[in-house]
């Protein structure tokens, strides 16, 4: 039986420039988490204040107000757009008597929910460790690993006396184990450099269609879902762009506002895909309200990876869901020549814009350059003619006697094996 959740949705006045996000927006972005996780929202409250209470967050009146709100909906969980200190937390959870859980531990509990593979399981288990560690004074019974409900899955501890001491150590063997994926990672990247493979990742808010997109350029099966986190362990897909070379494309877990530090620093395994990545396809759901504000939610994490600079396109996706109208004011609005990014739309789903797109990948990425050559080929290199057919772009072919005359666009790797032909 799903939980029945509350609400509760805090904003704060901000410094000059910081993005400021209205308590309503932030609120219908929490129910989409809550759902993720397997909740069902009975009931919301939002306030703005000048500055946190130091103790409850929100102030005493507010509270009781909360506590009302609650034992009229029969809500089980009240679930905080904020991050809570454990003294926050603790005093909140006494005066509302109920479970409360904050905006991080509702991430971890559904990255906790969606990691398949065994890397990403470590992940999870040690920013949920990271994060519990300082709020182990006073917390028992939900620390268990037989505790239900939100907040509660993933790795937890029987016997408060000896929490902190098994944490700790169970976080070193974590991070020894990530760091031996991480250098399997590097042996792997390496191999792959030796021949010259660029990667394309994918970035972008959560459900934005990534990993619909990865799914139609590579023809995968990733998992394609509209509940947020749908996909958290990294997939690598070969992908043929139009001038025949072949990339490897990443699809990476979705991004998301205020998404917690201890997340990014945990996977950051995962994420050096994105670090060495040729090129970032910064997908955008162009049909959301809210896009603007995604797009720079998501250039903020690039930042803190520290890969603002990197080569970027941004591929708005979902324009089937717009307007002629819609659609010609997004054309007007692209950066022009000398911005960040260029941006394509198109649609994940129908197809629409992917040719446009893959044109222009194989434009902007410069490792395995193309050249346009000519060549002539004896009948007895037909090997190579195989070649030339499979990883270049032949624009005339004509057979001799004794040679067949090729005049093609071929990408430098496979040139180096051609060059006794040129002419």
């Amino acid at each position: 039986m799903a939980e029945r959740v509350y609400l509760l949705g805090v904003e704060f006045e901000r410094p000059a420039g910081n993005p400021r996000w209205a308590v309503e927006e932030s609120l219908a972005e929490l129910a989409e988490l809550a759902a993720s996780a397997g909740g069902v929202v009975v009931g919301r409250l939002s306030q703005s204040r000048p500055a946190p209470d130091a103790a409850s967050l929100i102030g005493r009146g507010k509270v009781q107000e909360l506590k009302a709100a609650l034992a009229a909906s029969g809500a089980e969980l009240a679930i905080v757009d904020q991050d809570l200190s454990p003294t926050q937390q603790r005093n909140l959870e006494r005066a509302l008597e109920c479970r409360v859980v904050d905006r991080t531990q509702l991430i971890l509990d559904i990255f906790a929910r969606h990691a398949r593979s065994r890397e990403g399981q470590l992940q999870v288990e040690l920013a949920m460790l990271r994060y519990r560690l300082p709020r182990l004074t006073g917390r028992g019974a939900e620390m268990s690993r037989l505790g239900g409900g939100i907040g509660t899955r993933g790795p937890g501890e029987t016997q408060l006396e000896s929490d902190r001491r098994r944490l700790e150590q169970r976080i070193r063997k974590l991070e020894s184990a990530l760091d031996s994926v991480r250098e399997q990672r590097g042996r792997q990247r390496r191999k792959r450099e030796a021949v010259p493979l660029a990667t394309v990742a994918l970035v972008g808010y959560t459900n934005a269609g990534k990993s619909t997109l990865f799914n139609r350029l590579t023809g995968a099966r990733v998992a394609a879902s509209p509940r947020m986190f749908a996909t958290l362990d990294p997939t690598l897909r070969g992908l043929r762009l139009p001038s025949r070379r072949r990339v490897l494309l990443s699809d990476t877990v979705g991004f998301l506002r205020n998404l917690p530090h201890g997340l990014i620093s945990a996977f950051r395994a995962t994420l050096e895909e994105v670090q060495r990545a040729s090129l970032l396809l910064l997908v955008v759901d162009a049909s959301s309200p809210d896009r603007d504000s995604h797009l720079a939610q998501v250039e903020q994490v690039l930042g803190e990876l520290q890969v603002g600079g990197s080569p970027r396109l941004e591929v708005w996706n979902k324009i089937d869901r717009l307007s002629p109208a819609e659609r010609e004011a997004l054309r007007a609005g692209a950066p022009g020549e000398g911005k960040m990014a260029e941006r394509i739309g198109i649609s994940a789903l129908s197809g629409e814009g992917l040719a446009e797109l893959l044109a222009v990948m194989d434009g902007k990425l410069q490792l395995d350059p193309v050249s346009r050559v000519r060549l002539e080929l004896p009948h007895a290199a037909g090997r190579l003619l195989h070649a030339l057919y499979a990883g270049g772009v032949i624009h005339h072919a004509e057979a001799g006697p004794e040679y067949v005359r090729v005049e093609a666009d071929v990408p430098a790797s496979l040139l180096r094996q051609l060059q006794p032909y040129l002419r």
